[in-house]
């Protein structure tokens, strides 16, 4: 594969994405393939790629808002550019993001066979739907990554202001002794467990005084609230940010989350994840790979999945994924992954 001076990264997808994104850019930097990576993104995932050693700018579009038109967007391409980047990496299939790489006229282009406008890019990669999301976005490289090459963890660094922040909410809630962190919460109704049954989950977990910290942004706390059944449950939806979180779970000794941003965190983080599998499947290529994680889900049904992401409601109206996998079957999975 040639070498860059400058490469623009398209990522304009949910964080999750966003933070499995890293590991390539990571490649790029570390193999020498780019000397200059610069990131596209939305301003909700600004934090993840900041956060990243190995990028050099952030730019933001906001395509619900002040580029959500064809004219402000044409606008904006004009200025991206200005740069000069002599290629661009496209993880991302959207139409936008198609149209901003051939607008760009940039000669060396990668994304994958299965874009919006596949022709956008010159050098096209066949979208492999059972690989792993890393790994997928590392075969942008051209390289082989078999053999389990491509495990490649998202690196972050972490403010000292946020590890101040972290360590004195561990102090003011006697956090000292490792924790039990659950993430409830999901962009997507149908990928989150039923409320009722984490609620089961964190009273069979709290039998031995076991403290579980709730995470989750702003708009999750209510939610969140729900759990809070007694004194060893804290609920801290809304104190921490994306980064912040991942700084909360180094000190975490187990995390149960949804197939969602929480989990990939988790597995930033390097710490045991149970990832709670409802409407999607481990086969969609978002699971957590590190040796001490695993995954839950229920696959004896006709209807699941039934969508990549799933939806807001149950299409059959009886969520037969979240229902049917028992909280008595997460916990036992729960404590075999604290004994590893």
């Amino acid at each position: 594969m040639r070498q860059f001076k400058k490469a623009l990264v398209i990522q304009t997808a949910f964080p999750g994405d966003a933070l499995l994104t890293l590991p390539l850019i990571q490649y790029l930097h570390k193999e020498n393939y780019v000397e200059t990576i610069d990131v596209l993104c939305i301003p909700a995932t600004e934090e993840i790629f900041k956060a990243s050693p190995y990028v050099n700018n952030v730019l933001i579009i906001d395509k619900k808002n002040k580029h959500k038109n064809i004219l402000a967007l044409l606008k904006y391409i004009k200025v991206l550019k200005t740069n000069n980047y002599d290629a661009v990496y496209s993880p991302h299939r959207s139409v936008r993001s198609a149209i901003i790489t051939l607008m760009l006229g940039i000669n060396e282009t990668f994304g994958f066979d299965n874009s919006s406008l596949s022709y956008a890019f010159k050098n096209p990669v066949h979208y492999k739907i059972h690989d792993h999301e890393v790994k997928r976005n590392l075969s942008l490289t051209g390289d082989d990554f078999e053999n389990g090459r491509w495990k490649i963890f998202p690196e972050i660094r972490i403010p000292d202001s946020v590890i101040e922040q972290t360590d004195e909410f561990i102090k003011e809630n006697s956090l000292r002794e490792k924790f039990i962190t659950i993430a409830p919460a999901s962009v997507w109704g149908t990928k989150q467990y039923p409320i009722n049954q984490f609620k089961e989950v964190i009273k069979l977990l709290n039998v031995d005084d076991n403290k579980i910290v709730l995470i989750g942004s702003e708009k999750d706390y209510e939610l969140c609230s729900e759990l809070e059944i007694n004194n060893n449950v804290i609920n801290s939806a809304g104190k921490f940010s994306i980064i912040g979180s991942a700084a909360l779970l180094k000190h975490s000794k187990l995390l149960i989350a949804n197939d969602s941003l929480p989990a990939h965190l988790g597995m930033c983080a390097d710490i045991p994840v149970l990832m709670i599998y409802c409407s999607t499947v481990p086969e969609f290529g978002f699971y957590p790979y590190n040796n001490k994680s695993t995954y839950l889900s229920y696959d004896d049904l006709k209807c699941k999945p039934c969508g990549i992401h799933g939806y807001e409601m149950c299409p059959l109206g009886t969520f037969d994924c979240g229902v049917k996998l028992r909280p008595e079957l997460v916990v036992e999975k729960a404590n075999e992954l604290m004994k590893l």
